[in-house]
Parts: structure tokens; sequence; C-alpha cells
């Protein structure tokens, strides 16, 4: 259930760094682009967290939380990247 909670909100951040890619478009060019790299890293940085939270906090071993690692920061940032190459 916090994996699928972690994709949504993911999902939603990705929703809101290109809705603001786009609306900022038309004064600078590049923002689209911009967005994007700024979504990857605040997704790398909340997705890096909650891998510390799991081994730190919760007991479970690197091991066990790399594949989920993988799966809550990987699914968003790919989706943001395709989106960025399909959509400029």
């Amino acid at each position: 259930m916090r994996t699928a909670l972690f994709l949504l909100v993911g999902s939603l951040l990705l929703a809101a760094c290109l809705l603001l890619g786009r609306l900022f478009s038309g004064n600078y060019p590049g923002a689209s682009y911009a967005a994007t790299v700024a979504f990857i890293v605040v997704w790398l940085g909340v997705s890096s967290a909650n891998l510390w939270v799991g081994v730190a906090k919760a007991g479970y071993t690197p091991a066990d939380e790399l594949p989920i690692f993988l799966l809550i920061f990987g699914l968003p940032a790919l989706t943001a990247v395709i989106l960025k190459w399909k959509f400029p």
C-alpha cells in the first residue's frame, strides 16, 4: 500500500512539474526541460529518504529495500523522461 501511495504522489508531483514547465515555456523556452530535471532531482531525494527510512527505521535490509527504491524512483522518472522525449 505504501508503495502505491508513493507512486501516486510521484505521478502527481510529475504532473505539477510538467504543468509548471508548460506555463513558463512561453517566457522561458527551456522551462519544460528544467521542470523535468527538477522533478527527477526532487524525486530522487524523496525516494532516497524512503529507502533510508526503510533501512534505518523499519529494519529492512538494503537488499530488501533496493527493488522497492528502484520501482518508486524508476517508474515516475522513466515516465518523466518518456513524456519529455515524446512531447518536447
